[in-house]
């Protein structure tokens, strides 16, 4: 599913117009974004936790060259399931 079709899914089910279920759409992408940004958890019960981990300095190989580097420490975003979410998907 993607972007548009999500839309779609959420106007039908949620009685809306594609306008307005765009907006929503938007709104949680853009709320989960803003929350992630200043390095912060989101947790939605039942469906999971957004975050930021942060990922230690490596040690790393180029592939094709197999000439060794060191990659910087960064900061990744997260998804972790929540248990509900985890028994629908099995």
């Amino acid at each position: 599913m993607n972007k548009k079709e999500l839309i779609g899914y959420v106007a039908d089910n949620a009685d809306l117009s594609k306008k307005d279920a765009s907006a929503a759409v938007d709104a949680f992408i853009n709320g989960i974004t803003s929350v992630i940004e200043k390095g912060e958890k989101i947790s939605l019960v039942g469906f999971g936790t957004f975050g930021v981990k942060e990922r230690a300095a490596r040690e790393g190989v180029v592939p094709g060259t197999n000439e060794k580097r060191m990659y910087a420490a960064k900061k990744v975003p997260f998804f972790k399931a929540g248990k509900a979410l985890k028994d629908k998907a099995l």
